[in-house]
């Protein structure tokens, strides 16, 4: 099967493939600006880009907004301009300054979950940015087209599914996510695709859908192409790169994992999420970490409960401490075998 370019809007990605916003520091200018030049689409993390910051324990909000102009700026630099998308989580506090930095910024794109971003057209009005909620069950693609239709006008410049197998936070419950590893996800992702349809008759326009969540290789790729999809959005196969923006311990733990390493954990969001299995987190099984400070990350977010700092333990991990930290990771991290370069993988996928 060949590979038609991904086309959204104005925007054409001649790779129909989207790397995965990962956060803390995971995705950044380097791995962005690298996969926006081999033509697929770049995308940063908005999830505290400025950890690396001189007054990011002072200033956490000032410390990230500075960094992540710099990082888009950067990206679109390394990538020859490139399409440069942002990740923001719509859980984040502040969320309308990220989105307005993006903007300023020069991003072509803001793709966002962590719930469903219910006012984001609101906070983009007037401006050329495409948007791409991420949804998971075709419920949420309903209620997130349709609200945006009624209160805005307007629709998705593309729809991002992620499925039950992606890493990071999940949008589903832990019973319905063992519930999908026997009967798969095609169902949902046919039922999703007819929901966008009706929009994409509504406004005249056309919405790809892009499939996230397990996808590892072009036999993949194929697969969610031939149910109807534009593209696929893959984040564990961009770790193992050297262009990736995280410490090489980070990429180790992957390619270090086994199956039985890859496990599902309690974040503080209130979300299950998948992750490798590491001293920190059979510990937080036992008791919670004494946290000493609040990065003000999480719009609801209760120091007090929580069973650790999910700042601290994301920025531990990027920057190398993979036993004490929270490393992140989709279903197949443990398939990686060594280190590659951005281009390699690109043309592993595509040719």
């Amino acid at each position: 099967m060949e590979l038609n370019s991904l086309k959204i809007g104005d925007l054409i990605a001649k790779v129909p493939i989207i790397q995965g916003g990962m956060g803390v520091g995971v995705s950044l200018s380097s791995l962005a600006g690298a996969v926006a030049k081999e033509g697929a689409i770049g995308v940063i993390s908005a999830a505290q880009p400025g950890y690396l910051e001189s007054d990011f324990g002072i200033d956490s909000l000032k410390a990230n907004i500075r960094a992540l102009g710099k990082h888009i700026k950067r990206a679109k630099s390394i990538s020859n301009n490139g399409i440069i998308g942002v990740n923001i989580m719509w859980a984040t506090r502040n969320y309308e300054d990220y989105v307005k930095c993006a903007i300023d910024n020069g991003a072509d794109l803001i793709i966002s979950g962590a719930g469903l971003p219910t006012d984001l057209p609101k906070f983009t009005e007037g401006s050329n940015i495409k948007l791409a909620p991420i949804v998971s069950p075709p419920k949420s693609a309903s209620v997130i087209l349709k609200m945006w239709d009624r209160r805005y006008g307007r629709t998705a410049d593309m729809v991002i599914i992620e499925g039950p197998k992606a890493g990071g936070h999940l949008g589903f419950s832990n019973d319905s996510i063992l519930e999908y590893e026997s009967k798969g996800y095609d169902k949902e992702v046919l039922e999703i695709i007819d929901i966008v349809k009706e929009y994409e008759e509504k406004y005249n326009k056309k919405i790809p859908v892009v499939f996230a969540g397990g996808v590892y290789d072009r036999n993949d790729i194929e697969h969610y192409i031939s149910l109807g999809c534009s593209g696929v959005q893959m984040a564990t196969r961009f770790v193992a790169t050297e262009e990736c923006d995280a410490h090489i311990n980070f990429k180790m733990a992957y390619i270090n994992s086994k199956k039985e390493d890859i496990m599902i954990v309690k974040s503080p969001v209130g979300m299950p999420g998948r992750a490798i299995s590491n001293k920190f987190m059979e510990e937080r099984k036992l008791t919670n970490e004494k946290i000493n400070k609040c990065y003000k990350c999480l719009k609801k977010c209760d120091m007090a409960t929580i069973p650790y700092c999910i700042t601290g333990a994301l920025v531990r991990a990027v920057k190398g401490d993979v036993e004490n930290s929270l490393v992140f990771c989709g279903e197949n991290a443990y398939r990686l075998d060594k280190i590659t370069t951005v281009k390699e993988l690109i043309q592993e996928l595509t040719y």
